[in-house]
């Protein structure tokens, strides 16, 4: 549960996280966050539009954790991109998160003047208000669009990224510009499919492990990021068990195999030009 991968700013990232993407607030939720605590999760994943970053901030506190052990994660929705409004957005992440700077903070999509909230996060960067700015669903053309414009470049992506679609071209690319891969719905959002995978299946018969914890290995051994989420106790648990096993090359170039490159979201290029994406903002941004 300590093992960190650096950024290229030097700050180390815990690998393992708990993602809270649909944990609703409420009862269940500040139980589910307790209980991630107690396992020994201290990377939480969080954003504007998920409604639950008060919730976040309360257990944090309630804890009595110092807040520096934990590493918290926001993000940026894309109607609060732009200098002003990103800056404000963030002020108001804090604000609800009840902290005075973030770990990381992301770029939630590619959205309309994704450039001018980039400047504004490179000044929250440079007064230590974020220590690691990141991007999240980018493409290579947005990365390098970025390029173009940005005083210092993206830390991390965060990506759908499963067995299924590994996103290789764009590993490769972000490896090329130290620019870390974050996998979301790191386990295919729970595909009944692909956790029966045969191929799957044998490999975790073979370490003791089931196909939950082989998947989230194989991001390991990729060099990624990973924030499963779990309202369950025992998978929540099972979840973080990943420190005790390796996979061997001959298991990391089956996995390998597995790319259909299906993606189980939309995707974000598609998303941006989609005639429903005006709606889709609307039903996700909240106050």
């Amino acid at each position: 549960m300590k093992h960190t991968i650096q950024a290229s700013n030097g700050v180390d990232i815990p690998q393992l996280g708990f993602g809270l993407y649909k944990i609703k607030k409420g009862e269940s939720f500040e139980k589910t966050v307790e209980e991630a605590i107690r396992i020994g999760y201290r990377h939480f994943d969080t954003a504007k539009i998920y409604g639950n970053e008060t919730a976040l901030g309360r257990v944090i506190q309630k804890s009595d954790i110092p807040r520096e052990k934990f590493f918290i994660t926001s993000k940026a929705w894309t109607t609060d991109l732009g200098y002003h409004a990103t800056r404000n957005s963030f002020e108001q992440t804090c604000q609800r998160l009840n902290v005075t700077y973030l770990d990381m903070y992301l770029i939630h999509f590619a959205g309309a003047h994704y450039v001018d909230a980039w400047k504004a996060m490179e000044e929250l960067y440079d007064e230590g208000r974020i220590k690691v700015i990141g991007v999240a669903n980018f493409e290579i053309e947005h990365l390098e669009h970025l390029k173009k414009h940005a005083r210092i470049l993206p830390m991390v992506n965060q990506i759908e990224t499963h067995p299924e679609f590994q996103q290789r071209e764009l590993h490769d690319y972000m490896v090329q510009n130290q620019i870390l891969h974050e996998a979301w719905g790191p386990l295919g959002q729970g595909n009944k499919a692909l956790l029966e995978h045969p191929e799957l299946v044998a490999i975790a018969l073979r370490h003791r492990k089931s196909v939950a914890q082989i998947i989230l290995r194989w991001h390991l051994e990729r060099g990624i990021i990973v924030i499963p989420k779990s309202s369950n106790p025992q998978r929540i648990k099972e979840n973080s068990d990943l420190f005790d096993f390796e996979l061997n090359p001959e298991e990391m170039e089956q996995i390998r195999h597995l790319d259909t490159e299906k993606r189980y979201s939309v995707s974000p290029t598609g998303l941006m030009v989609n005639p429903i994406y005006v709606k889709f903002i609307k039903l996700f941004s909240c106050p």
